[in-house]
């Protein structure tokens, strides 16, 4: 699934979640989400539909308007070469009555009778009006020809200027239900983001949304934790939100845009209190742990199997986050302060971001 990312505003978080947005969470403190009742996918389920829906309304969109662009290039070289064969016209028109003004003052206006009384040679008349007449001929079939090759092109820039006009409305329609969709996904993720702020402000995780899983490529061991992102704050780098340097790579990310396993392992945690908000914490092969965080909804329980490419969760901005965003980092053990840059951990098992 391709998705698009669009900025959004921050949300408003509520005064329990500011009061724990400096605790930072450890499997110790986590949640197992299974305690929980599941309410069902609900919210999640609408904003995962809506994503296939916006990601799709947008492919044909883009294919609308890569196709509009050829057939305004079209329109555009039908133009070029109909004004051409139009000027081609206007030159042998002018060819002819020059030859006609030629052949008038030179006799061709007289009778034939007349022009071979007044001719020293009659040969010599006969010649030259034989080469007028051969002239004449030449020009007359060049515009007659120049003529049909400009209605052709006529014609055919008549046929694709409606097509033109054709693709123009169907572009206006995909704009309209593209913007449409989009404006239902921006009230869902808000309405996704206000249940998960609940849920934080109240200490207590929702239990995993059961989404339909995409098809992954299990031809590949590793994969970016989501699909179509921008790189935003980066591991180690200073800044006023953290009270030491950053411990993670972060992915500028709309609310509720699908988040990946970056590759097999368990789920050891799942946990929604604290300065990440609602985070898991997956455990792979060689004792490494990756963390997703700053979540709005899981997808999975404490204990699940995970593969490269499996939705472990949604994109949020819950915890102590200016806004919507997924905080990833690759670690040596379970605990803060333990880790590694992802984007070098990553590029060693074929992965650039």
């Amino acid at each position: 699934m391709r998705l698009s990312h669009r900025r959004t505003h921050h949300p408003l978080f509520t005064v329990s979640v500011l009061l724990c947005a400096l605790l930072c969470p450890t499997p110790a403190d986590a949640t197992d989400a299974s305690d929980e009742p599941d309410d069902g996918p609900g919210t999640s389920a609408e904003v995962a539909r809506l994503y296939e829906e916006a990601s799709a309304a947008t492919v044909r969109y883009e294919a609308g308007q890569r196709a509009a662009e050829v057939q305004h290039a079209k329109v555009r070289k039908l133009d070029r070469l109909l004004t051409k064969e139009r000027h081609a016209v206007d030159v042998l028109h002018g060819d002819l009555g020059r030859m006609a003004s030629a052949q008038y003052r030179s006799g061709g206006g007289l009778p034939q009778t007349a022009q071979l009384l007044l001719a020293d040679s009659p040969e010599e008349l006969m010649r030259g009006q034989r080469l007028l007449w051969q002239a004449d001929l030449a020009v007359t079939n060049a515009v007659t020809k120049t003529q049909r090759a400009a209605a052709r092109l006529a014609d055919a820039k008549r046929t694709a200027d409606r097509a033109r006009r054709s693709l123009d409305r169907r572009n206006e329609r995909l704009t309209k239900l593209k913007r449409g969709i989009e404006s239902k996904l921006e009230t869902a993720r808000w309405t996704l983001q206000g249940e998960a702020d609940r849920s934080v402000a109240a200490g207590q995780c929702r239990g995993a949304v059961r989404l339909d899983q995409p098809e992954t490529d299990s031809t590949r061991a590793w994969v970016t934790p989501v699909e179509t992102y921008e790189l935003s704050a980066g591991f180690d780098s200073a800044g006023a939100r953290w009270s030491h340097r950053h411990t993670g790579q972060d992915f500028a990310v709309g609310i509720g845009a699908p988040v990946r396993a970056v590759g097999a392992g368990r789920v050891v945690s799942v946990s929604c209190g604290g300065g990440f908000g609602i985070e898991v914490l997956v455990k792979h092969k060689g004792g490494y742990y990756t963390q997703y965080a700053h979540l709005a909804a899981v997808t999975v329980d404490q204990g699940d199997r995970v593969d490269p490419g499996q939705w472990v969760g949604q994109a949020g901005t819950t915890g102590n986050s200016t806004g919507p965003h997924l905080h990833f980092e690759v670690r040596l053990t379970p605990y803060l302060g333990s880790g590694v840059d992802p984007a070098e951990w990553l590029d060693e098992r074929g992965v650039s971001l």
